[in-house]
């Protein structure tokens, strides 16, 4: 917000210069980006009286005029506005004169022959915002010539752009920075009090129809007659000019100017106007407020029709769109020269009704700025009386009705009682620095700071009160964690003293952290890249938990699990000519059952077409990865991590093939699942002919990684003595797991055997009828000597017998 010294002097006592008002508003969290100087915009700029004006000879959009200064010499300049007259007072600047504001110096010189000695400016050349083109000309009386022009224009006055947080909405308004500056310095406040309007107690045709009053909880309409339209008087231009506001006319100046005092948003209809939108036949006239139905539409003040739905708030004339409330009026209804009649409103909105409604239609303004961030309660009949005492006074309006809805709570409830500890001030914002010493807040200290503020303080005994915070700080001072922010902001940030832990420690990662960098550093070992997709989808699956405000249908959804991001990104990735996509994701997934809302981290990837980096062994035909090929990566990256994962047979996947689909297991917990693609899947979105995916629960897979001899590998040394290894055959039932297998050979040769690997497996001519012929080869190792066949053979047999035991297999070697 831009805010005026000139005008600010008004409302508070300014003890600083503007660069210590500057640095002060900074300190205290309401960053100023730029101060600006208007004192030497029109440095050397003085007023003149034009005494005569003839046509340039030499050129027909250039006029001569004879200008006095009251210097006693007349001085001849060139102009070439179409405005320019004799008989008139104008801002002149003399040679010598800078304007920075066109970056030009004034010279003598010569227009197409004829000497020019100064410049007759505009409001522009002396960086002044208006519509109007040509130079300025004066309208006050009893000027003096060659008096300084800043003060008729303005421009005594320096300008600061603060910016406040989104928590301050009192701050943006004249009155709640005077406030703050006089916390800040202590400064006398000398705010206005607007006097009592007289409304007149006859009732006319107009009434209130407020249909959501939790959207709009006070109303107030009040009907002017007999105003007369006209520019704004000149201080109360400047005034806008200074905050960045274009006059428009009186009225209108007026509600923008009470928004830019008091922080309340005011709308004028023309009242005439109104009439002919709502019914031409009767002279009854509704205001009323509603949420906008589908289908209508809205042209508003800066000329765009708006499309409404069902989150526009309006006001409306005998149930007519008119406005959008809180937003920006109607261009149908609008103030305009031959105004003759007016509504007043002043309201009070709901910030989340305000907030949808703009952003639904993508529209701002300062309105809806400040209705967003919450508009103080307590002080709309302040700004609606101070309102109708400038349109009474300055536009000859004549108050004939005014109606109000109210709903807002007693004025009681306006506050709110806060307790406050002085201990808990202390605890939490330290020392203090006292130039040669330490101390602490003391309870002085803490009662001056909240009295400044505007609360009211009711000691409770031991350091400890109960604080009322005013009307206009009620949305942003809720906690005991608040107050003291504000003891701390007005206190000083820069009084507190620095203080640094006693004992730098070095910084680390939870464990989980860690170990979610190492599954990384495997997976990206293995070949795969890392993507990360969005966590909302499409709706239309079991189990989904569906967004009630989605953004986008697209989007209105949580996915419930990895692998259907990871085929659509495969998919893309081939349409685009990218080639096959090995990738694997962590994300967290959603769903809901029987308990509520659920959710869960996994990891997840998938892997397809072919993964060699040359095609030259193979003519330049592609090799689809096979199942073993596909697991041998997610293997790897378990060898890796020091686990072993079991896998078995499972069909619950619809997308997987349900003969090429394991469930993985670890330590007797799921831990996933990973397979091939379904083959009508594979068609349908035209991938290669083997893809493979998988995906794992995070959180269990944590929970293993997360033990001692993981996290902390012992080195095992290397046996330096020769293995013997011996290979044993058989006939076993297919039903019987080759995990199964290795799982009692591993257990009958602990202590000799060091692996077991299968090298062979035959089904087909010469084997029994539901049964498959393996073989495994059995390696034996000490680390401490040479095995000798007496050592190895007792244990071999010991295999042998538990495989013929246990699952009834048939030896053949």
């Amino acid at each position: 917000m831009r805010i005026s010294l000139k005008w600010l002097q008004e409302l508070v006592e300014l003890k600083l210069n503007p660069e210590e008002l500057a640095e002060t508003l900074t300190m205290a969290g309401f960053e100023v980006e730029d101060i600006e100087d208007r004192k030497t915009w029109a440095s050397g700029v003085v007023v003149g009286r034009v005494l005569e004006r003839q046509p340039h000879p030499n050129a027909d959009k250039l006029s001569v005029c004879q200008v006095d200064i009251g210097t006693g010499e007349t001085l001849n300049i060139v102009c070439g506005a179409s405005n320019v007259r004799g008989d008139i007072y104008v801002p002149v600047a003399v040679v010598g004169t800078y304007l920075p504001k066109i970056d030009l110096k004034i010279k003598s010189a010569k227009l197409r022959g004829v000497p020019s000695n100064g410049m007759i400016c505009s409001l522009k050349e002396l960086g002044l915002p208006t519509d109007l083109d040509g130079i300025h000309i004066f309208n006050q009386e009893n000027l003096q010539l060659g008096s300084d022009v800043r003060p008729l224009l303005g421009l005594d006055d320096v300008i600061l752009d603060v910016t406040a947080t989104a928590n301050r909405a009192d701050a943006l308004s004249m009155v709640g920075i005077a406030r703050e500056v006089a916390a800040l310095t202590g400064a006398k406040l000398s705010i206005p009090e607007p006097g009592e309007v007289a409304v007149p107690k006859e009732e006319h045709n107009l009434t209130l129809k407020i249909a959501d009053t939790q959207a709009c909880p006070a109303y107030i309409g009040t009907v002017i007659s007999e105003v007369k339209i006209a520019p704004s008087p000149e201080w109360l231009q400047q005034r806008l000019r200074a905050a960045g506001v274009r006059p428009i006319n009186n009225v209108v100046d007026i509600t923008n100017y009470v928004l830019l005092e008091w922080g309340q948003p005011l709308h004028a209809f023309d009242r005439d106007r109104l009439q002919s939108v709502a019914n031409r036949e009767t002279n009854s006239l509704q205001i009323g407020v509603r949420f906008a139905t589908p289908g209508e539409t809205l042209k508003t003040l800066d000329g765009q029709t708006r499309n409404l739905s069902t989150q526009n708030l309006l006001i409306t004339a005998n149930d007519k769109p008119v406005a959008l409330a809180g937003v920006m009026g109607g261009e149908e209804t609008e103030v305009h020269d031959g105004t003759q009649n007016l509504v007043l409103e002043a309201a009070l909105f709901d910030s989340v009704a305000i907030r949808r409604s703009s952003r639904s239609v993508g529209l701002r303004s300062e309105a809806s700025t400040r209705y967003e961030r919450g508009v103080n309660r307590a002080e709309l009949e302040v700004a609606c009386r101070r309102a109708l005492s400038l349109i009474c006074s300055l536009c000859s309006g004549t108050i004939v009705q005014q109606e109000i809805s109210d709903t807002r709570p007693e004025p009681s409830t306006w506050t709110r009682s806060i307790e406050l500890r002085l201990e808990r001030v202390n605890q939490l914002l330290g020392p203090v620095d006292l130039k040669e010493e330490t101390g602490e807040l003391q309870a002085a200290d803490v009662e001056r700071i909240l009295t400044a503020l505007g609360c009211q303080l009711n000691p409770l005994g031991n350091n400890n009160w109960t604080v009322s915070v005013p009307p206009y700080r009620y949305r942003d001072l809720e906690r005991e964690v608040d107050l003291i922010e504000e003891i701390a902001r007005l206190y000083g940030y820069d009084n507190f003293c620095d203080t640094l832990p006693e004992k730098a420690e070095a910084g680390y990662l939870p464990v989980d952290h860690e170990l979610i960098r190492k599954l990384r550093a495997c997976f990206r070992a293995e070949g795969l890249t890392e993507l990360m997709h969005y966590s909302l989808v499409k709706p239309g699956e079991s189990r989904q938990v569906v967004l009630s405000n989605p953004l986008f249908v697209e989007y209105s959804a949580l996915r419930t699990d990895l692998i259907q991001g990871l085929i659509d990104a495969f998919q893309y990735n081939l349409e685009q000519g990218n080639g096959a996509l090995n990738g694997f994701e962590i994300g967290r997934i959603f769903w809901q059952d029987e308990d509520g809302f659920q959710e869960a981290d996994a990891i997840a990837g998938i892997i397809g077409g072919d993964c060699t980096s040359t095609k030259w062994t193979r003519s330049g035909r592609e090799q689809p990865i096979t199942w073993f090929e596909a697991k041998g990566i997610l293997e790897a990256v378990f060898q890796q991590l020091g686990i072993e994962v079991e896998y078995q047979p499972d069909c619950r996947d619809h997308r997987l093939h349900p003969g090429r689909t394991a469930s993985l297991w670890i330590q007797g917990n799921r831990l996933g699942s990973f397979g091939q693609l379904h083959p009508q899947i594979r068609r349908e979105k035209s991938l290669p002919d083997a893809v493979y995916v998988f995906e794992m629960d995070l959180d269990v897979l944590l929970d293993v990684l997360d033990q001692d001899e993981l996290l902390t590998r012992k080195f095992k040394p290397f046996s330096s003595y020769p293995a013997s290894d011996r290979d044993i055959a058989f006939f076993a039932p297919v039903k019987v797991t080759v995990a199964e297998i290795e799982r009692v050979i591993t257990k009958s040769g602990k202590g000799l055997l060091e692996s077991v690997n299968l090298f062979d497996e035959y089904r087909g001519e010469n084997v029994p009828e539901g049964q498959r012929s393996l073989a495994f080869r059995l390696i034996y190792r000490s680390s401490d000597r040479t095995l000798t066949d007496a050592e190895v053979e007792p244990v071999h047999n010991k295999v042998r017998e538990s495989l013929v035991e246990k699952f009834g297999v048939t030896l053949r070697s």
